[in-house]
Formats: C-alpha cells, structure tokens, sequence
C-alpha cells in the first residue's frame, strides 16, 4: 500500500493537521542504512534527574542539535528533505532518543509549548525496531496505542500539545534498539540556550553526562562531548 497516495492514517484531529502517521515514510534498506549512520555517529548522552527523593538514570540515550549546526556525516539533513516534501515546517532543531531494549522509555508527557513555535508541527522520524506509542487524552478516557515501525513518520500538531500526551513505555519483550528523529521547530531565544538545562522534552530537564555514548551498541569511541553552554 502506498500511503503517499492514500493519505495518512489520521490519530486526531484538530485545526491545526491534528496527529497523523505515515508507516512507509523511508523506504526499508534507507531507514536501515540511517539507523546505522545516526547510531554510530551522534553525540550520545546520558542523563540523571531528580524523582521524589532520589536521582535516577533517565531510560535511554540523547542527541541534540541545531539544524543549522549539523556535523558532517549524520543522514539529518536529507532526513529533514523528505520531511518537509510530506509536512513543510519551520524546523529548526533534531532531537534523538536511543531506546537500547525494552528497559528504556520515556514517559506520559507534551513538548513544553513555550519551546516551540505556535503552529508548527512536529515530525517524528522512527528508526531501527517497532516500538509501541501511547497517545492520551489529557481530558481523559483510554489511551491509543500505534507501534511506530522502522522508517515511520508521525506528525503532531502544536495544538495536539494542549489536548494530548504521548510517550513510550516500557515492555518485557525482547525488542531490538529503537531510534525516534524529532524535527521541531524552536524559538530563537529557546534554541540559544543549552537543551540540556532548559527541560527539553528529548533532555527532559537533566543534566547530561560524557560516559554514555559508547553504550550505544555499534557505536564508535568518542572523544569526549563538548558541553553545551
């Protein structure tokens, strides 16, 4: 099934595209071939935050970058290419998560909308193993679940931020890694400051630390990241 032809499967609705999903958004062998480039050549990190009275470690690893500060080498700007031919935006910042197993997640939340700009949406590029996504209303009632499979794409209107939360739990399967590419579009002021302080929804407000990357499987020794003042 073409989905460029049929349309995407639409998740909710609202003024503004509402969330939407494509499941054959990158063909099969390009998602595979990104995965790879993304999981050996970003800057990942760890981080710790604060949870009633203890400090944890946040369940996955993190990237962060400016779009207009991309290293060389990282499939992002072709990734963003594809991105705005389906859904145009004013994307200005990539944030990556790296799920290692069924351990990691993230949990029930929206993007903090005073770091994002009104009316633009949000692309999540899904890559490496099938993870499944919850999306609730805040107003309550049961939650929808969609596995976001390799080389998906799922939009979310900036609207969708007031009305839902999204996240992804964990889950005893045995699951290979899993990558989410979320192109946002960020504020001037937001994106002149450090995503790791400014409670980020893909830094979720902690501090980062410069021992995580080579725990990423297949990735290479990094030198140590710079900090992100």
């Amino acid at each position: 099934m073409d989905l460029f032809d049929n349309g995407p499967q639409t998740l909710v609705e609202d003024a503004e595209g509402g969330i939407r999903y494509w499941s054959e958004f990158l063909p099969p062998a390009l998602a595979r071939e990104w995965f790879e480039a993304l999981r050996d050549g970003c800057r990942w990190q760890s981080a710790r935050r604060p949870m009633y009275d203890r400090v944890v470690d946040v369940p996955r690893l993190m990237a962060w970058y400016a779009l207009d500060e991309v290293p060389g080498g990282l499939p992002l700007g072709q990734m963003l290419e594809r991105v705005r031919a389906v859904v145009p935006g004013g994307y200005t910042s990539v944030g990556l998560n790296f799920y290692r197993d069924g351990n990691d997640s993230v949990a029930m939340h929206n993007d903090k909308l005073h770091q994002l700009v009104p009316g633009q949406p949000l692309a999540l590029v899904s890559l490496g193993s099938a993870r499944r996504m919850n999306i609730r209303a805040k107003s309550g009632g049961r939650a929808l679940g969609i596995d976001l499979e390799p080389g998906s794409l799922l939009v979310m209107s900036h609207a969708s931020q007031t009305t839902h939360e999204h996240g992804i739990p964990k889950t005893v399967r045995p699951v290979p890694p899993r990558m989410s590419v979320v192109f946002r579009a960020r504020p001037q002021v937001t994106r002149a400051r450090d995503p790791w302080q400014m409670r980020a929804p893909e830094a979720e407000g902690t501090q980062a630390s410069a021992d995580a990357r080579d725990r990423a499987p297949g990735a290479r020794q990094p030198a140590a990241p710079e900090k992100m003042a």
